[in-house]
């Protein structure tokens, strides 16, 4: 049973919630390790078409728990190692970034509800997620440098991605705090509301709006190709992957159900479901011109 997290799956909407209100939702090993478990779950039911992901409380996520004072941030130390440090060994990946891999990875798309502060981890795990509905204003920060540590989550990739960089190098270097409607007007958020209730309101409003009339796989496989293609360089690359892509999906039910259902003018029963129908080798990681 989670600790730190829970998931509720209905009308087919994985919500995760980050239940640790006394605290602000501060992220801990357990909770990323939750979070990612339930990702897991959620691509594995194919009766959930989109995640949504919250916090209990006042608060979104207001970040790393610091209750370990200032040794929060030793790995190291946290782990007694002894011996010479060799950085490179995947045992100290940072716990943020395995998070946000696994949500960047998921066959779902993913909203995010900020219903408060979002500040440290709390703001970088909202980057891979698909869409993000945050609290009038609401906080947010990139207080690494503050902090005396450097991004975490991946930011450094997804963050320049979506705000651009002179955006992102201002939040990243100052750490300064700044609001919701300012993460608004930079594009890291689509829409404000009133209240924490309207905000996860709305976020499940657009979860449905993503997937009720769309194929599942056709969904799963356009989100992946999105995602991936922001680092590729070269549209031959995207122009690969799209062919196959799209030669499995013209194969398949769903596209013949497509096709029929707007021919009758009816709303479209997709038979194809993620992730068993995902095409073979799908997303294609070991191909040579990935």
């Amino acid at each position: 049973m989670a600790e730190t997290i829970k998931l509720d799956i209905s009308d087919g909407i994985g919500l995760i919630t980050l239940n640790r209100p006394d605290a602000m939702n501060a992220f801990t090993t357990v909770m990323g390790e939750e979070i990612r478990a339930a990702f897991d779950a959620t691509d594995a039911d194919a009766s959930v078409k989109a995640v949504v992901v919250t916090g209990a409380g006042r608060a979104f996520c207001a970040g790393a728990d610091l209750s370990l004072g200032a040794e929060t941030f030793n790995a190291v130390a946290s782990a007694h190692a002894d011996g010479a440090l060799v950085d490179t060994d995947p045992q100290w990946r940072d716990f943020g970034g395995l998070l946000n891999l696994r949500i960047f990875d998921s066959e779902k798309p993913v909203v995010a509800a900020i219903n408060g502060a979002a500040v440290g981890i709390g703001a970088t795990m909202i980057l891979p997620m698909d869409a993000r509905i945050a609290l009038k204003g609401a906080k947010f920060a990139y207080p690494f440098t503050k902090r005396g540590i450097a991004w975490d989550g991946c930011a450094s990739w997804f963050l320049p991605r979506i705000v651009g960089v002179e955006t992102a190098l201002d939040w990243g270097l100052s750490g300064r705090t700044f609001l919701a409607e300012e993460a608004l007007e930079k594009g890291l958020v689509s829409e404000l509301c009133d209240t924490p209730a309207a905000v996860l309101e709305r976020a499940l409003e657009r979860a449905h709006a993503l997937t009720s009339n769309a194929a599942p796989v056709s969904v799963a496989m356009n989100r992946r190709l999105l995602w991936r293609m922001l680092g590729a360089s070269h549209p031959m690359e995207a122009h690969r992957l799209e062919s196959r892509a799209i030669l499995h999906r013209g194969m398949s039910g769903d596209a013949m159900e497509g096709v029929t259902s707007f021919l009758e003018k009816r709303a479209p029963a997709f038979p194809g479901a993620v992730p068993a129908d995902l095409p073979p080798g799908w997303p294609f990681d070991n191909d040579p011109d990935y």
